[in-house]
């Protein structure tokens, strides 16, 4: 029976140490400050990053792996273990072409290694709690098939929403129009964000200040989840505080199996910038 390795991108977010446990393979992505590049999470980490951003003033650019990264990373993985089948989970389509990448590598290998590649149409700890799982089952002993039945489950019950301190950073990324900015900053409107079907980040509901806006996420997740087993996380750009109290609430009001704090890394913090805040949860087993 194969091994299975489960490989994906660092705009999961994963935190050092499960990265480590679970032996999960993390292809990063690049910041550009200006000449300057960076490797997400290598040479940049987070807290180097949002000080960074702050103090250089600039809007950096990201850029995702190449192909020739992918086909390295599945290479050094079946050869180190002749016989491991690849699972390699990776951030929205619709937000990057990290997965496209990742795809291109596979086409290249063709049947030389046994390869899965997938789009979590996700983002940061969306996807890592996805994948750390994954990553669990494979560490078990599951079968390719197993972690990707399981995989799919996941895919299904796993809901995100988030907000920003500020909407200056998705507008200069082009991810929301300048009107809709400049408004939603001059009226102290948070919009909650989410990701759609397809991977796209969008609007779920418009709601004035940052405790109304939480107490909507949470009243979402009690909607969905109601006192379910479920594994939650909190992504933070740097308002570690925050997160560690959101986390308290999250786990006094369900039922927790596993909880997790981790940053929102150099690449997606690109997108959102400080102060973003994410809420995860997931049904578990």
């Amino acid at each position: 029976m194969g091994k299975v390795h489960i490989v994906t991108d660092s705009t999961a977010d994963i935190p050092k140490e499960l990265q480590k446990e679970l032996d999960i393979t993390v292809v990063p992505l690049k910041v550009h400050f200006g000449e300057e590049t960076f490797e997400d999470g290598i040479d940049l980490t987070s807290e180097q990053f949002y000080k960074k951003l702050t103090e250089s003033g600039q809007i950096p650019t990201t850029s995702q792996p190449t192909p020739h990264q992918f086909e390295t990373e599945y290479r050094r993985i079946t050869q180190e273990d002749p016989g491991t089948d690849i699972i390699s989970i990776h951030l929205s389509s619709k937000l990057s072409g990290t997965f496209q990448s990742a795809y291109i590598a596979s086409q290249t290998l063709g049947d030389e290694v046994s390869l899965t590649v997938v789009d979590s149409k996700r983002a940061s700890y969306a996807i890592g709690i996805i994948v750390v799982e994954v990553a669990r089952l494979a560490k078990n002993g599951a079968t390719k098939e197993e972690c990707l039945g399981r995989l799919n489950e996941l895919l299904e019950d796993t809901s995100l929403f988030f907000l920003v301190d500020t909407l200056e950073y998705l507008e200069k990324n082009g991810r929301i129009g300048k009107a809709s900015a400049v408004l939603g900053s001059l009226l102290k409107i948070k919009p909650i964000l989410s990701l759609n079907e397809d991977g796209e980040v969008y609007p779920f509901e418009k709601v004035r200040g940052q405790k109304k806006a939480i107490a909507r996420m949470v009243q979402e997740f009690e909607q969905k989840y109601g006192q379910e087993l479920i594994n939650v996380a909190i992504s933070h750009a740097n308002v570690e505080d925050e997160a560690k109290q959101l986390i308290e609430m999250m786990k006094e009001k369900f039922n927790v199996k596993e909880s997790v704090v981790t940053d929102i890394g150099p690449v997606i913090g690109t997108h959102v910038g400080p102060g973003a805040i994410a809420i995860i949860a997931t049904k578990a087993k």
